[in-house]
């Protein structure tokens, strides 16, 4: 039984950090702040040696020569001096100039490039449909990114870091600067059309809350969260999570596994790493696919394939394991199968009625 959305998080101020400058600006900034320095140091050093000034009052006349301030109270007592000043005036100020138009033209440059660039990704985001909602981006959230952005599925990352989300969009992926647990930020990566959800953030009472408001926002919803601590589990599923998983869990049990199979483990490993261009894939048997009605073993699924079908759930929510050749294949199966991924792709279109 799910909990009562009632008791879902109360409204949180936490307004996303405003934008930071962008790379291209950064550099123009910094050239611009290093030739203002060389002007001030080309000024200090020339009245030092021409005027034979401290270098405190070199530096002082030139920063007032920079700044058009001119008190007058220390001027050039020669005639080389009074030329290199004006040589300090002609190129000096139209450097200070340039800076200061330089950086202030960098910083706006980069606010408004910035705040089309979120309105042009807020639009995008809201035309999703059918996709992948990714809350939180850290030690294991960033993984799943990495995975998806090897997939042809569209996703939409939400990140409170404002600049882990930078690198993210640097990278062309979607991401929202914001708070998951928020109603609002869930609205506005278009989690009403969203095909599932992945809760990844740190704490646990904030992935409930992520699971809270996304079942409330899509019931169809499939949800996978994150638990931390291994009690966390049934609070996730009762506010209603599709499935737990709890890294510290898991990664016991891989270590088990390599600590007394290891060739289990190896072969698992070489799977995860594509080493051997193997993968797993489910595949939805449609009622258009000529499969259906076919005995597992008259389709060409392992004679020309090469694919194996290790499970296949039937509509009722029955699981047969390592199904028999003489296994029917009924519409709306799910086939669990293991194959290169050509293979897999074509077992795809073969289930979808397109081959």
């Amino acid at each position: 039984m799910m909990l009562s959305f009632d008791s879902a998080k109360s409204t949180i101020e936490n307004m996303p950090a405003r934008p930071s400058i962008r790379p291209q600006a950064f550099f123009r900034i910094r050239y611009a702040l290093l030739a203002l320095l060389g002007a001030i140091l080309f000024g200090t050093i020339g009245f030092k040696i021409i005027e034979g000034w401290s270098i405190g009052d070199s530096f002082y006349v030139t920063v007032q020569t920079l700044t058009t301030v001119g008190y007058g109270d220390i001027p050039p007592q020669n005639p080389a001096g009074r030329a290199f000043a004006v040589v300090v005036m002609l190129i000096g100020v139209g450097g200070v100039a340039l800076a200061a138009s330089t950086i202030v033209q960098s910083v706006v440059q980069s606010e408004l490039i910035s705040t089309f660039g979120q309105r042009r990704q807020s639009r995008k985001m809201k035309k999703l449909r059918d996709h992948y909602v990714i809350c939180g981006s850290g030690r294991v959230g960033s993984h799943l990114v990495r995975d998806l952005v090897g997939t042809n599925q569209s996703f939409v990352v939400i990140e409170s870091d404002p600049q882990r989300a930078a690198e993210f969009s640097q990278r062309g992926i979607n991401v929202l600067v914001g708070d998951a647990t928020l109603e609002e930020s869930l609205r506005e990566v278009g989690v009403e059309y969203a095909r599932g959800l992945a809760a990844c953030l740190p704490n646990d009472a904030d992935n409930v809350y992520v699971v809270l408001t996304a079942r409330d926002l899509n019931p169809n919803l499939r949800i996978v969260a994150r638990a931390a601590e291994e009690q966390a589990e049934a609070k996730l599923l009762r506010a209603g999570a599709n499935h737990v998983v709890a890294p510290t869990i898991i990664g016991g049990h891989r270590m088990a596994v390599a600590l007394t199979k290891p060739a289990v483990s190896e072969f698992m490993d070489s799977i995860t790493a594509n080493e051997i261009g193997l993968g797993f894939e489910q595949v939805e048997v449609d009622a258009a696919s000529r499969l259906v009605g076919q005995e597992l073993r008259a389709t060409p699924i392992r004679s020309e394939l090469d694919v194996v079908v290790i499970s296949i759930r039937r509509q009722d929510g029955e699981i047969i394991f390592n199904p028999a050749g003489a296994c029917e294949i009924l519409a709306g199966d799910i086939l669990i199968a293991i194959g290169r991924a050509e293979s897999l792709a074509r077992l795809n279109e073969m289930t979808r009625g397109t081959m």
